[in-house]
């Protein structure tokens, strides 16, 4: 099953692979794209990763959230994605463009002096209180995605995802813990999924009905042992997931986890196969209740558990990050044999800020 070809509404994938969406450190300082991302999608495509999903583009200049992150602000970035595009497409391989805003992780700048969020919920890695977003500023940003998925479809993207995970602005508005809004955009779990829902009728105004949109969804805040009384998790994230896919979202790309919640995010030592896919039964929980593909990311490293989750329907897709940072070909080692694991240790030391990369020494 792995090969075997799946729609993602009207994308048609070659096989079950997917890259998920990693920052690359590679864009230039206002977000263009450089040749090196060039490189580093066309390497994936030519070596038969069925969807790209590209690092996290801001939306809006105070949305930026790292160093030589990419953008998607203005048109004038268009041209540049369009070749990416092309030469993605030239491998058989299919990109979606992942759209984004900072939120309570936005970075802090002379220009940008500071965060913005739901609710005024203090981000405790960094000790920040966010501004709480006015009603005016709430449309502003669901302008800025919908603009965001024009721009991708205009640049020749398969699709757009929302990136609604990892503690950035749309996660934090689906998350009880910082979403306490008392207006149509917080409350109940349909009201704090208001915004995405909002974003996806403008964008469909803009892009018409058929162009993909997936969501990349936190399925868990990623809090231990009740630390907090109110987060995300089972079953609203469920519930969340089947609103979206009620409301013309085509495919969920399942995933968890804020920095507030320390390791979530990047699990490392992953060494055996009960360590892998650590959010398979959130995935299966979605799958049983949505009927559009669900891809799982998290912790996936060997052919014999990717197998397993398309074969008892956890998941419709395999989607990998650090894998593939390791081993760029490795869909076509397993194609073709080659190998059984991944060579990745996730050891996370390919967070390079000169740009992603493995740093592991395996002759050590």
């Amino acid at each position: 099953m792995l090969f075997e070809p799946i729609n993602i509404g009207s994308i048609g994938v070659p096989n079950r692979f997917v890259r998920s969406a990693t920052h690359e450190w590679m864009a230039e300082p206002d977000g263009t794209p450089t040749s090196r991302i060039n490189d580093l999608y066309e390497e994936l495509a030519r070596n038969e990763v069925g969807l790209i999903i590209t690092g996290y583009a801001y939306v809006d200049k105070k949305g930026k959230s790292d160093d030589l992150q990419l953008g998607i602000y203005d048109d004038k970035f268009i041209r540049s994605y369009k070749e990416i595009v092309l030469r993605v497409h030239e491998h058989g391989s299919k990109i979606v463009l992942q759209i984004a805003h900072g939120g309570r992780q936005t970075m802090i700048t002379d220009d940008n002096p500071y965060t913005l969020a739901p609710s005024a919920v203090i981000e405790t890695v960094k000790g920040m209180v966010p501004k709480e977003l006015t009603k005016k500023e709430v449309l502003k940003i669901i302008e800025d995605f919908s603009q965001a998925v024009r721009r991708a479809k205009e640049a020749g993207f398969d699709g757009a995802q929302l990136h609604c995970a990892h503690g950035f602005l749309l996660s934090s508005f689906l998350s009880p813990y910082t979403n306490r809004r008392k207006d149509r955009w917080g409350g109940s779990t349909e009201k704090r999924t208001q915004v995405v829902l909002d974003i996806i009728s403008r964008a469909r105004e803009l892009v018409g009905e058929d162009y993909p949109i997936l969501v990349k969804l936190n399925v868990t805040d990623g809090f231990k042992n009740n630390m907090h009384r109110y987060t995300l998790d089972a079953p609203e994230s469920i519930e969340i997931a089947k609103i979206l896919a009620n409301n013309g979202i085509c495919a969920v790309e399942v995933s968890g986890g804020i920095t507030e919640a320390g390791e979530e995010l990047f699990r490392t030592k992953i060494d055996s196969l009960e360590k892998e896919a650590y959010y398979r039964e959130y995935a299966k929980m979605i799958k049983e209740q949505v009927d559009i593909p669900v891809i799982l990311v998290g912790g996936i490293r060997s052919k014999q558990v990717m197998e397993m989750l398309l074969k008892e329907e956890y998941a419709d897709m395999i989607s990998l990050c650090r894998p593939l940072i390791a081993e760029p070909d490795l869909v076509m080692k397993l194609r073709k044999g080659e190998t059984e694991v991944a060579k990745c240790v996730s050891c996370n030391m390919c967070s390079d800020e000169n740009g992603i990369k493995c740093n592991y020494d395996f002759t050590g």
